[in-house]
């Protein structure tokens, strides 16, 4: 019997456990959701289940995803930048090698590298790293199991016109063909990955379960009574929820001594607004607010349905979104094209750029910004049986292409040079098995782009750009100003020009193309 002692006797990791002892691992990746959207991160929606894990394993301060659904995705599930893995964009093949819009032959996913290891590999919710075709799908790429949609669900009681729920590889429910009444996505993502669980556990295999949530991507929709018991909450307004969100992060020390960035200068401050404006922006968080809640409720279910079934103490679960909070549907948001009650099948809401202020605090900028209101993410770790640590911060950085090289170390595996007869690339990434042992590791430089908005950083430095800034590099010392606020470039030239080269080389070598560029090269 092959034992493995990856761990250290000293820090958060307990030694000498045998391979049929590897964990278990879930890892959930939620929508949309902005860094301070649950309790363990200063919110104010209540989130007991998720802080609770918090509170018995650790939480990251300055951990990253790549800015936007489809690109974090492509980087958590292979350990690459998503330019490398043919995701520099989104879904939309454009053409282009770093560009195709799935999942390339040059990458091999964490399901296929734990597959090869013994593990049963099962995925449930949104997929959306290639869906043109069933090539591209999740039992294509290693998943024993997929219950989900291969694109985006972009709807929680149904199915949204041009989208389906598989089962493996089979149509089960689209449009035309809705889930039965009492369905929602959010539950059914947890409940059917339970079933997964059980196939697993008869096969006596530990198992990885990509549970990938739209939760809380608009449209928002939620039950009547769950919008009822947030209306009114939010009658106080962004500035004051932005405030109360700081000073709990202050106690938290979470952002102890982190300024808190100004509203953004497009929103309107909240007592400038007439009283039918704050009843609708009100009902839109209130919406916003059910949808975080029943993503909690069913983190809850999860653990219930672990503890039930005697794995989890050793089952190692991740927590993280894939991008900052959505600024999408406008600067006070709205109850779009539906003609049903807001929050229903039949409605249309987006909570819009002023709340996902609020939903990112203190940071600023957004969704597919490489500012860090774009891409920094709550992460939250937990495994009983592996972590002695509870309820520590790590102020380590890492990034989502860390995923893949820690639980290769932490489950035994081995990363492919090749697959399929074809050259795999190396991991970006690093393991983060010594940073859950308390350990100092040494840092590196990490790099991003979307549409335009790019980014690196090198220890506290970080060099950023946005579109919404004229593409104008500005250089922020994270230590001193983890909010981004003042720009020191002017007196630091010659690190932004070393910081500017690195980032050029590192366009190059993944394959980024400005993004006028692509404009009219996409493929149908």
């Amino acid at each position: 019997m092959m034992k493995w002692l990856v761990w250290l006797l000293m820090g958060g990791l307990v030694t000498g456990v045998e391979a049929q002892e590897r964990p278990n691992v879930v890892v959930i990746l939620v929508d949309d959701m902005g860094f301070s959207d649950v309790g363990c991160y200063g919110g104010e929606i209540p989130t007991p289940n998720l802080d609770r894990l918090a509170a018995e394993g650790v939480r990251f301060s300055q951990f990253y995803n790549a800015g936007r659904c489809c690109p974090s995705r492509a980087s958590l599930l292979t350990g690459l930048y998503s330019h490398q893995a043919g995701i520099g964009h989104m879904a939309q093949d454009r053409g282009l090698p770093a560009y195709r819009g799935a999942l390339n032959d040059r990458c091999v996913t964490l399901a296929e590298v734990l597959r090869e290891a013994g593990y049963f590999t099962a995925h449930t919710g949104k997929w959306h790293v290639g869906d043109r075709d069933e090539s591209m799908w999740p039992l294509q790429r290693g998943f024993d199991r997929f219950y989900g949609s291969p694109t985006s669900n972009a709807s929680y009681f149904g199915v949204k016109k041009g989208r389906m729920i598989l089962s493996g590889n089979e149509r089960l429910y689209d449009h035309e063909n809705p889930p039965p009444e009492g369905w929602h996505s959010t539950d059914a993502w947890t409940s059917k990955g339970l079933e997964f669980v059980d196939e697993a556990l008869k096969e006596k295999k530990p198992f990885f379960w990509y549970l990938a949530h739209n939760a809380p991507h608009f449209p928002l929709q939620a039950e009547p009574e769950d919008i009822a018991r947030f209306r009114g909450k939010y009658r106080k307004g962004w500035d004051k929820v932005r405030e109360e969100r700081h000073a709990r992060q202050q106690e938290l020390v979470l952002m102890k001594g982190v300024g808190l960035s100004a509203r953004d200068e497009s929103v309107q401050a909240w007592e400038a607004l007439d009283e039918q404006q704050k009843d609708e922006l009100d009902l839109r968080m209130a919406i916003y607010a059910a949808v975080v809640e029943r993503l909690d409720k069913s983190i809850g279910v999860l653990v219930e349905g672990l503890k039930a079934r005697g794995v989890f103490e050793n089952t190692l679960l991740m927590f993280l979104s894939d991008n900052g909070a959505s600024d999408e549907g406008g600067v006070y948001g709205k109850f779009g094209d539906g003609d049903g009650e807001p929050g229903s099948l039949e409605s249309d809401v987006y909570a819009g750029r002023a709340w996902a202020n609020a939903s990112d605090t203190p940071f600023r900028l957004y969704k597919s910004f490489t500012h860090e209101g774009g891409i920094a993410t709550p992460l939250v770790v937990h495994w009983p049986a592996g972590l002695k640590a509870r309820g520590e911060w790590r102020h380590e950085v890492g990034h989502v292409v860390d995923v893949m090289p820690t639980l290769v170390e932490l489950c035994g595996a081995a990363y492919p040079k090749s697959w399929k007869a074809r050259e795999i690339l190396p991991m970006e990434g690093s393991s983060l098995a010594a940073v859950l042992q308390g350990e100092k590791v040494q840092g590196r430089t990490l790099f991003w782009e979307h549409e335009g908005n790019a980014a690196v950083r090198e220890g506290d430095w970080k060099l950023v750009r946005s579109k919404r800034e004229g593409l104008k590099w500005r250089l922020y010392d994270l230590k001193e100003d983890r909010t981004e606020l003042k720009d020191v470039s002017a007196g630091n030239a010659a690190k932004v020009e070393e910081l500017r080269m690195k980032w050029k080389g590192w366009a190059e070598r993944v394959g980024v193309v400005p993004f006028h560029e692509l404009q009219g090269g996409m493929k149908k």
